[in-house]
């Protein structure tokens, strides 16, 4: 293996609550602050992080779940997201408000949403039990960690066996309430790749964390689109019918709580510039010929095309999907590593690692969680509705904040975070 290929093979990006992030990076982060405690749970660990003010004591509890994510959920990782991926310093102004954080972790981030409900479902019971005093709680997540807690939540209003939540306040920070966007042409291509080459030595891993990531139950139960194999057609998995029934089940959401939300994407209607239906990146090499993925427009379309060499190409279809790669959103966005030019996006990560010619004008965003996905606003199915103005009467939340720009999926910024902070302390 030449020595730019095993450079771009060490900076594959994993698909993280907190944006794309290197295998070896985690490592690479800088150690979190030992934690006051450590809570080992059913499924997961609590990191508790008390505030100065409150003299080592658990007096006013917020729980901050993790997502989705390869693996088990990492404190430094996590850590970095809260405090040093953006340009405010959440669990410090929380701290600073008297404020008790709890950052909630997974064994498996891959695991199905019920399942990890029940850690968060432990975690609360936990911080009931520790808690001075009578304050109540602020509970919620990013990403799809704002899912877990809402189905936690809800479940123990409505399960009479488990004890009242004791919360205030429920939160969530970019979340698929609507769903997520994988995109057809990502999934069929990781796919493709993977029944290709996913034996083969260096690229062969980096190809089935991906796809495995694809397939996993949360990400099954996120996807309002999804496919297992190329050549499937692009539906709802059962896996994420399965979820819509357990959450109505439960009542949909928590009704004891004051409902609130942020999306890192505008409520404006303003899309994030990426065109429906161009080419999004395309390649030849020595393993691939004339392989191409298109951004996602309505009607029928041709959305990839994926060709090994030596072999027939395969055509991947969509019909009826909106034309939501452009909408106003949370982006999934993949960064160059530096000094490689042909890494840029996941797919054209892919496809370099592969040992083929990327095209040099990739388009290396597209819209991940749209913003009326994120505040419950509407059906991403519906393409006027992902590009029409958010409005107070369109969210499932009692209240709501959208961020002045589409920008980075779960990034913390003084915008969104500033208003979360200032909720969590009107709640009292």
């Amino acid at each position: 293996m030449n020595c730019a290929r095993s450079q771009l093979i060490r900076s594959a990006p994993v698909v993280d609550v907190w944006g794309p992030v290197a295998p070896g990076a985690r490592s690479s982060f800088p150690p979190a602050p030992e934690p006051h405690d450590e809570w080992s749970l059913a499924g997961g660990t609590a990191w508790v992080y008390y505030s100065p003010l409150n003299r080592r004591q658990l007096v006013r509890p917020v729980i901050l779940s993790d997502g989705l994510s390869s693996g088990s959920s990492d404190l430094d990782q996590l850590w970095h997201g809260l405090e040093e991926n953006g340009d405010y310093r959440f669990v410090s102004e929380l701290h600073a408000c008297g404020r008790d954080v709890i950052i909630l972790g997974y064994h498996d981030r891959t695991a199905s949403i019920t399942d990890n409900a029940d850690t968060a479902i432990d975690c609360i019971r936990r911080t009931i039990a520790e808690r001075v005093g009578r304050a109540k709680l602020a509970v919620g997540g990013f990403s799809m960690g704002g899912m877990v807690t809402r189905y936690a939540l809800a479940k123990m209003e409505h399960d009479p066996a488990l004890p009242d939540h004791e919360t205030s306040i429920y939160l969530s920070y970019d979340s698929p309430h609507q769903g997520g966007w994988f995109p057809i042409a990502l999934q069929a291509f990781t796919h493709f790749a993977t029944d290709k080459w996913g034996e083969v030595p260096g690229v062969g891993p980096v190809l089935r964390q991906f796809s495995g990531l694809l397939n996993s139950p949360a990400a099954k139960q996120m996807a309002r689109w999804h496919i297992a194999k190329v050549g499937d057609t692009p539906r709802q998995a059962p896996e994420r019918t399965t979820f819509l029934r357990a959450l109505d089940e439960v009542g949909g959401w928590p009704r004891n709580v004051r409902k609130i939300g942020v999306a890192n994407g505008v409520d404006t209607g303003t899309g994030n510039g990426v065109k429906a239906g161009a080419t999004a990146v395309k390649c030849n090499g020595d393993t691939l010929h004339d392989t191409w993925l298109k951004t996602q427009a309505q009607g029928d379309q041709v959305v990839a095309n994926l060709q090994k060499t030596g072999e027939e190409p395969t055509s991947v279809r969509t019909s009826g999907l909106p034309d939501i790669d452009g909408a106003p959103g949370g982006l999934f966005t993949m960064p160059s590593p530096a000094g490689d030019p042909g890494s840029f996006g996941l797919a054209g990560l892919l496809m370099a690692l592969l040992g083929n010619e990327v095209n040099p004008d990739v388009i290396t965003t597209s819209c991940f969680i749209p913003s009326i996905s994120a505040v419950d606003a509407g059906d991403i199915n519906d393409p006027k509705a992902l590009y029409q103005p958010i409005t107070p009467e369109h969210s499932a939340l009692d209240a709501f904040a959208c961020a002045s720009r589409n920008e980075g999926h779960t990034t913390m910024t003084e915008e969104l975070g500033a208003w979360i902070v200032n909720e969590i302390v009107a709640a009292g």
